[in-house]
């Protein structure tokens, strides 16, 4: 989307008051060596943070990856005018820079540019966002009675948004963290199996749910409309559109669905993919001009891609693979070569002053991925089911697809997911199901154009059923993997 407007500073990095140094060693040291440094600073702040304002320390965090994967960005705000690590937003609509510098009492400019600061501030805001909810010190205690108050966090646009952006954060913690910030100091989060209490946000459209093959141009796409403010309704086909235009969002997934739906954005675009999985919306039709590239506006179709410009961690594998397949869709449905004269990055279009999607934005594995995929399926079962899960059975559906059983021993959680193999890129009816032992059967069946699933449950010390459909084959087991 847009690179760094660098005129405004970000949010991080001050001198931690009240934390511990690390431990030295008492032998060798010279009598006049200085203090040694904090060996976990961000993690000192965290639980600082935490500890002053009540919230729980891992899902201060995991908040705080889902918008940022702990990276300040020297000062420079995101796309939606948020800083710091704890992305504190200022914006026409939304202002909690500000509220976090009044409710801890340190100035806009600290909270904005200074770590413990920030995250301090963030803290605080999530912990007003509680008191707003009338949550008393027991229900503070429960990590999922929160999870209202993240929804409100975020500044969501709709309920659906809001739920998008609480499921993320309550997707991590029950992953687990393990990062290391671009300082160098290493963040854990520990996996956990969390059951958030949604509240009104229970009855929110889900995002993440199955997607209807109708509801969007591109069959695999979930649908979430842009603000009409944000785009100009249109009539464009093949002999208009003859580029695609890739964007890094310059912040969070869920967080730039929300700007787009934001009236004041002003800016737009066609398609997002998210990091960890790939998954994608689309927010305006393609017949319609989204304000995602100036001059080429009328001609062209965007698409944005979760993560910041100066940070490769966001570039991952499973983004790279889908935004690809939805690439060379859009690429054969208009005609438009599959060539980097045609498939250009934000920084190529005439007269634009954004860099996006940068250094770290790998051209050459994308458009390998673009020009060379046709003949396979994008996605893996890896990349449905998401982080932590890997293969333990499979079975194939005649040469129509593979039914593939996966399990994550951090949550104790078995995922199944229907991989395509045939008509690629076209809803046809297929299906997945899990089934643990003494539970309801899950099943996720409908047209989809490369996958079924993720199907999701709790299975630790159980048995489980699973199987799927693809084509005209269908694959059920018996009871079986036990314990």
């Amino acid at each position: 989307m847009m690179a760094f407007r660098v005129r405004r500073p970000h949010r991080l990095a001050v001198a931690l008051a009240g934390l511990l140094a690390a431990p030295v060693c008492l032998f060798g040291a010279p009598a006049n060596a200085a203090p040694a440094a904090p060996a976990d600073p961000l993690g000192g702040a965290f639980s600082g943070a935490a500890a002053r304002y009540e919230v729980p320390r891992d899902l201060l965090v995991a908040l705080a990856y889902a918008e940022t994967h702990l990276d300040g960005h020297d000062g420079a705000p995101s796309a939606s005018g948020g800083y710091g690590v704890m992305h504190l937003v200022t914006n026409p609509t939304r202002h909690t820079l500000e509220q976090a510098a009044a409710l801890t009492g340190r100035p806009v400019a600290a909270v904005r540019s200074d770590s413990a600061a920030n995250i301090a501030g963030g803290a605080a805001v999530l912990r007003a966002e509680a008191d707003g909810l009338g949550l008393r010190a027991a229900d503070r205690r429960d990590i999922g009675r929160w999870y209202s108050a993240v929804a409100r966090y975020g500044g969501a646009a709709n309920p659906s948004s809001a739920r998008l952006y609480a499921d993320t954060v309550y997707d991590l913690l029950g992953a687990g963290i393990h990062t290391v910030t671009p300082r160098g100091e290493t963040v854990d989060v520990q996996a956990r199996t969390v059951e958030p209490d949604r509240g009104a946000y229970a009855d929110a459209p889900d995002l993440n749910a199955p997607r209807l093959a109708a509801a969007a141009d591109y069959p695999s796409a979930h649908w979430a409309a842009a603000s009409t403010s944000n785009y100009r309704v249109g009539s464009r086909g093949a002999s208009t559109i003859d580029r695609i235009v890739i964007h890094v969002m310059q912040g969070s997934y869920a967080g730039t669905i929300s700007w787009f739906q934001n009236p004041s954005a002003k800016v737009s675009a066609h398609y997002l993919v998210r990091s960890s999985d790939g998954d994608i919306t689309q927010m305006v039709r393609e017949k319609d001009v989204a304000y995602h590239a100036t001059v080429y506006n009328d001609r062209s179709v965007g698409i944005e891609h979760e993560g910041y410009v100066n940070d490769a961690s966001w570039f991952t594998d499973a983004m790279y693979r889908s935004s690809a397949a939805l690439t060379r869709y859009v690429a054969d449905k208009y005609g438009i070569p599959k060539d980097r004269t045609h498939i250009i990055g934000h920084a190529q279009v005439p007269g634009t002053d954004h860099t996006d999607p940068g250094p770290n934005w790998n051209w050459t594995k994308y458009m390998q991925y673009v020009t060379g995929g046709s003949g396979g399926n994008p996605y893996t079962p890896e990349q449905v089911c998401g982080t932590g899960y890997s293969v333990i059975d499979s079975a194939a559906l005649g040469t129509s697809g593979t039914v593939y059983l996966l399990y994550d021993t951090s949550s104790g959680r078995n995922c199944v997911a229907t991989i395509k193999s045939t008509s690629l890129g076209t809803a046809t009816a297929t299906s997945a199901y899990l089934e643990v032992q003494g539970s309801t059967r899950i099943t996720d069946s409908g047209d989809f154009a490369y996958y079924a699933g993720p199907v999701r449950a709790s299975a630790a010390d159980k048995c489980v059923k699973w199987g799927g459909k693809a084509g005209s084959s269908t694959y059920d087991s018996p009871f079986e993997h036990c314990g």
